[in-house]
């Protein structure tokens, strides 16, 4: 992977540097030694898989460090890749490719929807007792995006930006990539248009802008397309923009969707000119969405930073279910946005709450000035999409609590508000705007809840997710959770679950179980 090298070097040395955390890129065998990780230097072997190796986060002291602020995550990949390893490789993940939030964030929670665009959220906080550890609990911080009406909704103009380099033969690469776009294809309507770019030993243009309705032109340039040759994927992202921007509209959704195995090997050699290339177009007004597939040379990391870059999401196509799922019902939240740059920041109430964990989102951390900085990049979403976060915290007073009081800052006058146990605020620019908005929400000691089982099915489903998540991630802080456990709080917590996949998730929890 002559290019990655550089870039994943970057990559790391700047998330380094704004989380303080350590970090490395971990490369995983796939299939026959889908089990053995190992943590080596970013240049890797062709068929290797990569991810950013990221220390899951620690408890902090509400005393010493009060406040916590994140950028929001509403990427699945995590998610469907630990779904693939177990489902077909049978082996459990590779603990970097897991991040929680992700695994957490995979589904729907019933969260009340705000009432109009010009305030995208409304924030739910529930706050129960943790499943796993006696004296401890989850604060649970929950939005649903305001889901755009369909008369309401902006056409859309996408370029597909295709990897057909030799690499992408396999079954569950390219052949799999053109049956989910003919999916997504079914929910464009008469104003919507359509190109195709590819790249493989050369990028090239295979299907001008052409209307969404015309299905059997569109299909025949996809038919058409196999897979052979190095893979160009700077040269392919230089013209797929420059192909948007000759037919960009500024009322319609102008958007990139790349579809790889994340094998940039040929192409743009410096990583900072393709990220300049990408954050450039993205302040024109042109997205980029990553769907990554494949496995044994998937590279999980390129396709994070892409997408994050290009105010887009990421998402992993293990299945044509999964397509489904991103292209077809989840069509409007992952194309119409709705926000761009949503941080959270929260501040414990020192006289209630001694210790905190924010659980996952550690690529997504920010410093604590971050948060007002409207220059800072932050994640983004789209119409009705809902984004949750957790962190399990430990009261003033309880025998959970893991750190030793501060001899001298614990003796400090306490805060005289008594009745909460944080402050939660939000902020988000509408699409468009450089100046953000600001959403407040006190978390209040009256509206806890007493007992789990009093507690919102959804909460406690997140709950389950969240534990087999750290599990995955081989983090030692749900050890007292059995997988049996797991399983009995999902199941009784899986509602309606029309489509199947809180059944799903209880399926893996076992087949994890059993491995």
């Amino acid at each position: 992977m002559k290019n990655f090298g550089l870039f994943a070097v970057a990559l790391t040395l700047v998330l380094a540097a704004c989380t303080g955390q350590d970090q490395s890129i971990v490369v995983s065998q796939s299939r026959s030694m889908a089990k053995m990780q190992m943590t080596v230097a970013p240049l890797a072997e062709q068929q290797d898989e990569q991810y950013l190796k990221v220390d899951p986060n620690p408890v902090k002291q509400v005393s010493q460090a009060p406040v916590s602020t994140f950028s929001a995550d509403v990427d699945t990949t995590s998610y469907a890749v630990m779904r693939r390893y177990l489902q077909r490789d049978n082996a459990l993940p590779p603990s970097a490719s897991v991040r929680v939030e992700e695994m957490v964030n995979y589904f729907d929670y019933d969260y009340p929807a705000a009432a109009s665009a010009d305030q995208p959220f409304k924030p739910t906080v529930w706050v129960t007792p943790s499943p796993w550890r006696d004296g401890a609990q989850l604060m649970h911080i929950g939005i649903k995006g305001y889901d755009l009406q369909p008369e309401h909704t902006p056409a859309v103009n996408f370029v597909f930006l295709l990897d057909v380099s030799g690499s992408m033969k396999a079954a569950n690469k390219l052949p799999l990539i053109k049956k989910s776009i003919k999916l997504m294809l079914k929910q464009m309507g008469p104003d919507d248009t359509v190109s195709i770019v590819v790249y493989a030993g050369a990028a090239g243009t295979v299907l001008e802008p052409t209307n969404a309705t015309k299905i059997r032109k569109i299909n025949k340039a996809l038919n058409a397309l196999s897979a052979g040759g190095s893979t160009a994927g700077g040269e392919g992202i230089e013209l797929a923009y420059s192909l948007a921007e000759e037919n960009f509209e500024p009322e319609k959704i102008n958007r990139i969707i790349l579809a790889t195995d994340g094998d940039f090997n040929v192409g743009i050699h410096d990583p900072d000119q393709l990220e300049d290339l990408i954050v450039s177009k993205r302040d024109k007004g042109i997205y980029l969405t990553v769907l990554g597939v494949g496995d044994g040379n998937y590279n999980d990391v390129i396709a994070q930073t892409l997408a994050q870059k290009g105010n887009g999401i990421a998402a992993y196509i293990d299945k044509l279910d999964e397509a489904r799922k991103v292209l077809v019902r989840d069509f409007r939240s992952t194309v119409f946005p709705i926000a761009n740059d949503v941080k959270f920041q929260v501040e414990f109430n020192p006289a209630v709450v001694a210790e905190y964990r924010l659980i996952g989102y550690e690529t997504r951390l920010l410093r604590e000035e971050d948060f007002n900085n409207d220059a800072v990049d932050a994640g983004d979403t789209g119409s009705g999409h809902t984004v949750t976060a957790i962190y399990e915290i430990v009261t003033v007073g309880s025998k959970a609590r893991q750190i030793d009081p501060s001899r001298y800052a614990d003796t400090l006058p306490p805060n005289k508000t008594q009745d909460e146990f944080a402050f939660v605020k939000l902020r988000y620019k509408v699409p468009g705007s450089d100046t953000s908005e600001l959403i407040t929400y006190p978390v209040r000691v009256a509206d806890a809840f007493q007992s789990l089982e009093d507690a919102p099915k959804d909460a406690r489903f997140a709950a389950a997710v969240a534990a087999f998540g750290q599990k995955m991630q081989r983090a030692e802080f749900t050890k007292a959770m059995s997988y049996k456990d797991i399983i009995a709080l999902a199941d009784a917590t899986k509602g309606s679950d029309t489509y199947g996949t809180r059944s799903e998730f209880v399926q893996l929890v076992r087949s994890a179980a059993a491995l």
